[in-house]
């Protein structure tokens, strides 16, 4: 049994609020949270509703810091519904909102928009006071965590460890050169430990065009998506984890519904929740566990005939949705 992690990393736009202000929470929330459009939302609500159709559970990692500006009052309206609705809260960070927090940023001082742009100490600081605030705001004590922009490091891990966090979940193999620094490479694909934590890759599938594809909504078709749960099922894979975001299934402007992302979610729920060999999976109730051999996991190969309509499908999205 394959268990499929469905993650939504959840967060107010840190740039949106610099723009506007702080008086922008409400357009801030109807904007990232909600996904919502002259022709209806299509944020977390509206991707709970689908899990909830379907009998799937969702991860949303929720980033706390906006409590900095605006209290855990707007945490709240985050987490909340979603413990209400049987889904999972684990902890997302983003420390571009120190730099917004102005004297209210517990460290003094912004060095940059990760949480690897710190060092070990501050670190640690950082994730106990988000740990703390995202309790505050009703939710159980995470013991999962995912960095903003995937912008961690191996001090992140210890940190998380100093602080009571078995989980990690940063380490792109699909997405190498990017803003993670983890001390891993794109081979390890399995949950393996480090640093007094258990890393859980984000999933990935061979590129018949060079590399590798990560496991995003908006990154892989539907077709792969689903092959890449078969190949994983019929190879004997413990866990396989897709990213999503609240704001996902909207036009790179955040202002229309993309309806091919849109339909593609839809899409993947319906067949997970009719495939033998996978269930959605939460860290609250089934969290991963390690590979027995984390250095010998074999992905979906990458094929032209797939990776190709995916290609096609992509380009039309961006024709379409920017």
């Amino acid at each position: 049994m394959v268990s499929l992690y469905v993650t939504i990393d959840t967060e107010y736009e840190s740039g949106f609020t610099a723009k506007r202000g702080p008086d922008s929470r409400a357009a801030n929330f109807d904007r990232t949270i909600r996904g919502l459009t002259p022709d209806g939302e299509v944020g977390i609500f509206h991707q709970m509703d689908v899990f909830d159709a379907h009998g799937l559970k969702g991860v949303f990692f929720v980033d706390p810091m906006p409590a900095l500006l605006w209290g855990t009052g707007a945490v709240a309206d985050v987490v909340e519904p979603i413990l209400q609705r049987g889904h999972d809260v684990q902890l997302h960070l983003h420390t571009e909102w120190l730099d917004i927090a102005g004297e209210r940023n517990p460290l003094g001082t912004y060095r940059g928009p990760n949480i690897k742009d710190y060092g070990y100490d501050e670190q640690c600081e950082l994730l106990g006071l988000a740990r703390q605030l995202l309790m505050d705001a009703g939710a159980p004590s995470p013991i999962a965590f995912r960095a903003g922009n995937y912008g961690a490091n191996d001090d992140t891990l210890r940190a998380l460890a100093s602080v009571g966090i078995g989980y990690d979940t940063s380490h792109p193999p699909g997405l190498m050169g990017g803003d993670c620094e983890i001390g891993l490479t794109a081979a390890d694909r399995a949950p393996l430990r480090r640093h007094g934590v258990i890393e859980v890759p984000i999933g990935c599938i061979g590129d018949a065009f060079g590399g590798l594809r990560h496991a995003q909504i908006t990154a892989l078709s539907y077709r792969e998506i689903i092959a890449a749960l078969r190949h994983a099922r019929d190879n004997g894979h413990d866990s396989f984890t897709v990213v999503s975001h609240g704001f996902e299934l909207l036009c790179r402007k955040r202002e229309r519904i993309n309806r091919i992302v849109t339909k593609r979610l839809a899409k993947v729920c319906a067949k997970v929740a009719a495939m033998k060999g996978v269930t959605t999976a939460t860290y609250a109730t089934r969290p991963p566990r390690l590979a027995a051999e984390p250095d010998n996991l074999e992905v979906l190969p990458g094929t032209p005939l797939l990776n190709g309509t995916r290609m096609v499908e992509q380009a039309v999205a961006n024709a379409l949705y920017g």
